[in-house]
């Protein structure tokens, strides 16, 4: 996802300061972390996301393609995290595992988005939350997208809309209740002045934002099958023959 530390010198700027906050706001309010509660980010890059939610007492989680990043993510946390090398495509990770799972500027570089949105839904057993570019957005229009959130970046990247998310995450959970916002709504040149006039600007469900963020939970069942029935067991007619096999299926909450 670029270098890191390029990234954090753009930070280390008046407007990347100010950008960087709203950006992190509106995550912090669509995901709402607790202390004590799982977190896994995909695409974690230097772990810049890994340590909000450190702040925030997540016990986190980070995976990334790069083995520079992921050395650049252990000096920021410090070991205080597990860091794992993979693919969003491809998570080494066990079924409902995770009470938060992030994609944050990270869908954008993956081979096959929706199988990353499959996977991310796979592991998690609370919420997802996907943070994308969005091309809809005065700074879209200004072809500065990629210099907004790591000016290093130089390889072909896609950009998202609501629609084409909102559409992926329903093709995996039908009718499922999507939160969205975004954030970042003046042209390149208007920071750090406008930013009075930014905050005046709605951000939930406003689709216009140079950075857009939805999240949606998602509640698993499973099924535990203490016997298999390999042949139809003919019951008799008073109904006092037991069916040897027995199916029992939950659902988180209940």
């Amino acid at each position: 996802m670029g270098n890191g530390s390029v990234h954090e010198d753009w930070q280390a700027t008046g407007t990347g300061r100010y950008l960087d906050g709203r950006i992190k706001s509106l995550i912090l309010d669509l995901t709402a972390p607790r202390a004590g509660e799982r977190l896994l980010d995909i695409g974690c890059g230097s772990g810049d996301h890994l340590s909000l939610f450190r702040k925030k007492g997540c016990d986190v989680t980070g995976l990334d393609p790069s083995s520079l990043m992921l050395d650049q993510a252990r000096q920021r946390l410090e070991h205080r995290a597990d860091l794992r090398q993979g693919r969003a495509e491809d998570l080494p990770f066990s079924d409902n595992e995770f009470d938060i799972v992030t994609l944050i500027t990270s869908l954008e570089f993956t081979d096959d988005p929706d199988r990353a949105v499959s996977e991310a839904i796979r592991v998690c057993r609370g919420r997802v939350f996907i943070g994308v570019m969005n091309r809809y957005s005065l700074i879209g229009a200004q072809g500065r997208l990629t210099s907004l959130f790591n000016p290093s970046i130089d390889t072909k990247i896609r950009y998202f809309h609501l629609a084409r998310l909102t559409a992926m995450i329903r093709s995996q959970l039908q009718g499922v209740r999507v939160q969205w916002g975004s954030v970042i709504f003046l042209p390149w040149g208007g920071y750090p002045f406008g930013a009075g006039l930014e905050e005046r600007i709605p951000a939930m469900k406003n689709p216009f934002g140079a950075f857009f963020g939805l999240s949606f939970s998602v509640t698993f069942s499973f099924q535990t099958i203490q016997q298999t029935i390999r042949e139809p067991v003919a019951l008799n007619a008073d109904g006092r023959r037991p069916v040897p096999g027995v199916v029992s299926e939950w659902k988180n909450g209940s």
